[in-house]
C-alpha cells in the first residue's frame, strides 16, 4: 500500500509490488481452470474470464505504455473488443476475442514493457505521474477485475478449483449491538490520498445529526430470523420497487442459499456447506437489505454516516485513512485480498476497530448504504469520464445506482480505503455484498 511520504525509489518498489500482487492473483484465478472454462461465459452477468485477462492487459497498455510512455499501440485492432462501454457483458462471448494462449502472452508482454518503463520514468511532473498515479490506477484496475473474476468463479458450476484457509473463529467477547456517533461535522472524501479515484474527491465538510450504527455487519443468524418471520412474504417491509423485484425474481433468501431438511445450506466456490450463523450475510440485494432494516425497526446508514463511523476521530477531529489509523491494512486489521474466500465471523479484527467502536468496516463484505451514487461538491472527472461521471444520474433523472462501502474479502488493500466508493444496481446480489443498519438518536441515547 502506498505511503504518501515515500521517496521515489521506494515508490517504484511499492508500485512494482502492487503490480506483482495483482498479476499473481490474476494468474491464480485464470490458471485454475482449463481453456474451455476460461473461454466460457458462466453467467450473462459476467464476462468470460479470458476477456477479463486480455482487458487487464489492454487497459495497462493504453494507460501506461501509450499515455505515459508515448508508445505506439501494440495491437490497435483489439481495442474495441476490450472496451467495456462498447460491448455489454452478455455479448462478449460472441466477439473474436484473443484465445487463451494469446491473451496470456499479450498480458505478459505488456507487463514486461511496463516494468521497463517504470524503471526509467520520473514519478513527478504531469498529473498522471504525480506519486505514480497512473501505475496506481492500473494496479487498482487489475485488482478490481480480480474481484470480478472471483465473482465469476462463484457463479460457475462444476468441481471446486479454488482453496484458501478459513478465517479464525468468532471472538469470545460480547460486543454491544450498536455504537453511538454524536452529531457534528467531519471531513468526508480526500484531497491527500495519492491514488484516490475521482469520485473520492474532493474533501468536504459534512455536518450530521447524531446516529447509531451496528457494531458489526448483520449476521447470517440475524438474517435467518428475518426469513423465518416471513420477511419475504410480507410486503410492508419492502419498498414498492423492492417488493415488485422480490416477487418478479422469486426471492426467498440470499443468492446461493437453499433449505434442506430444515437446514440452510449455501454454495461457496463449488462446495455446499451449512450456512455459518456467525458470518456476515452475503449476496443480498439493496432491496433485501432495506427490507431487513425496516423489519428490524432500523434503516440503512447513509454513505456519509458510514464514512463518519469509519474514519472520524472524535478526539483529534480529523478523518483517518482507515478505521484503525493511517497505516496500511495488515492481517490483524481486516479480511482483504482473497486471503480467505469467505467473510470472517462478525466481531472479528478488534485491531481494526474504528474510534467509535465499530468493527469490520473494511473488508469481509461490501456494505450497502442508503445513498444514491452521486458526485461530491466540486467533483471533477479525472483522468477519464467513464470511471465515474457516466454513472451519475443526469439532471432531473432518477439515480440508478446505490453506493456500497468498505470492501469485501475479495478486495485487495490497494483498492480499498476509508474513502473508496463502490456502486451497483439495487437488484445486484452476485457481488460480495452485505450490510449493517443504523438509526437516528433519540432522547435518552
Amino acid at each position: 500500500m502506498l505511503n504518501p511520504d515515500a521517496g521515489e525509489e521506494r515508490l517504484r518498489e511499492t508500485i512494482a509490488d502492487e503490480l506483482l500482487a495483482a498479476r499473481t492473483r490474476t494468474g491464480l484465478l485464470t490458471e485454475s481452470v482449463d481453456d474451455v472454462e476460461l473461454s466460457a461465459q458462466h453467467s450473462r452477468l459476467m464476462s468470460p474470464l479470458v476477456w477479463d485477462l486480455a482487458h487487464i492487459g489492454n487497459q495497462e497498455e493504453l494507460w501506461l505504455l501509450r499515455n505515459v510512455g508515448g508508445r505506439d499501440p501494440m495491437h490497435p485492432e483489439i481495442d474495441p473488443l476490450y472496451d467495456a462501454f462498447q460491448h455489454p457483458r452478455a455479448e462478449r462471448p460472441t466477439l473474436p476475442l484473443l484465445p487463451p494462449d494469446e491473451a496470456r502472452r499479450y498480458a505478459a508482454e505488456v507487463r514486461g514493457r511496463v516494468l521497463d518503463l517504470l524503471d526509467g520514468v520520473a514519478l513527478a511532473g504531469p498529473p498522471l505521474l504525480q506519486a505514480g498515479f497512473a501505475f496506481g490506477l492500473i494496479a487498482q484496475h487489475e485488482q478490481q477485475h480480480d474481484e470480478t473474476m472471483l465473482i465469476t468463479h462463484q457463479l460457475r458450476t462444476g468441481e471446486p478449483v479454488l482453496t484458501a484457509p478459513a478465517p479464525g473463529p468468532a471472538p469470545a467477547e460480547r460486543l454491544p449491538a450498536e455504537v453511538l456517533v454524536p452529531a457534528g461535522p467531519f471531513t468526508m472524501g480526500t484531497d491527500t490520498e495519492p491514488w484516490a479515484l475521482d469520485n473520492e474527491r474532493p474533501a468536504h465538510q459534512v455536518d450530521l445529526p447524531g446516529f447509531a450504527i451496528d457494531t458489526t455487519p448483520v449476521s447470517n443468524a440475524a438474517y435467518q430470523r428475518f426469513i423465518e418471520d416471513g420477511g419475504y412474504q410480507e410486503p410492508r417491509w419492502w419498498s414498492t420497487a423492492g417488493w415488485q423485484h422480490c416477487r418478479q425474481a422469486e426471492l426467498t433468501g440470499p443468492l446461493f442459499w437453499t433449505r434442506q431438511d430444515g437446514v440452510w445450506l449455501r454454495r461457496r466456490f463449488g462446495r455446499v456447506e451449512q450456512v455459518p450463523p456467525e458470518e456476515p450475510v452475503l449476496h443480498v440485494t439493496w432491496y433485501e437489505a432495506e427490507a431487513y432494516a425496516r423489519w428490524a425497526g432500523r434503516r440503512l446508514p447513509t454513505e456519509a454516516e458510514w464514512e463518519k463511523a469509519a474514519r472520524h476521530d472524535p478526539v483529534t477531529g480529523r478523518s483517518r485513512r482507515f478505521p484503525w489509523g493511517d497505516g496500511p491494512p495488515g492481517p490483524e486489521h481486516a479480511n482483504l485480498g482473497q486471503r480467505h474466500l469467505q467473510p470472517a465471523p462478525v466481531g472479528s479484527y478488534p485491531a481494526g476497530e474504528s474510534p467509535y467502536g465499530a468493527r469490520q468496516l473494511i473488508g469481509d463484505v461490501w456494505e450497502w448504504t442508503a445513498s444514491d451514487f452521486a458526485p461530491y461538491p466540486g467533483f471533477r472527472a479525472w483522468p477519464y469520464r467513464e470511471y465515474s461521471e457516466v454513472f451519475f444520474a443526469g439532471p432531473g433523472q432518477p439515480a440508478e445506482y446505490k453506493v456500497l462501502r468498505g470492501g469485501s474479502f475479495a478486495v485487495a488493500p490497494v483498492a480499498c480505503r476509508g474513502t473508496f466508493r463502490n456502486w451497483d444496481y439495487p437488484i445486484r446480489r452476485q457481488i460480495f455484498a452485505g450490510f449493517r443498519t443504523a438509526r437516528d438518536l433519540v432522547d435518552g441515547d
